[in-house]
């Protein structure tokens, strides 16, 4: 019964190893690197699939003048076009023109 037990949690822990890695890789085909070349701060992130309707992307607090960060994209975008429109809103109130990227292009960094 012992030997039972030990097998069964062995497994249970190979399994999840197995689903954390799925879950990393997962974050990793989903993510790109943005860099404020900026001496404002980024204070929101606006994609949009037409260049038309807006929606924000989650940067937290922002990001710093001269700073960079890694971002992921939400699960809920999953069926949206790889290609977005992205424009940034700095802390001064004013944006830079939209660009449109290929967020399904491996190591993809973003610079304002």
């Amino acid at each position: 019964m012992k030997m039972q037990k030990l097998t069964g949690l062995l497994m249970v822990a190979g399994l999840l190893s197995i689903a954390t890695i799925s879950v990393h890789a997962a974050d990793s085909e989903h993510s790109f690197k943005a860099h404020n070349s900026t001496t404002v701060a980024i204070k929101k992130m606006l994609v949009s699939e037409d260049g038309k309707t807006w929606g924000g992307f989650d940067i937290g607090a922002g990001i710093a003048a001269g700073g960079s960060e890694t971002l992921v994209w939400d699960a809920s975008t999953d069926n949206e076009s790889c290609t977005q429109w992205v424009k940034a809103v700095f802390a001064d109130g004013s944006e830079n023109e939209p660009v449109k990227f290929n967020f399904c292009e491996a190591g993809l960094e973003l610079e304002f």
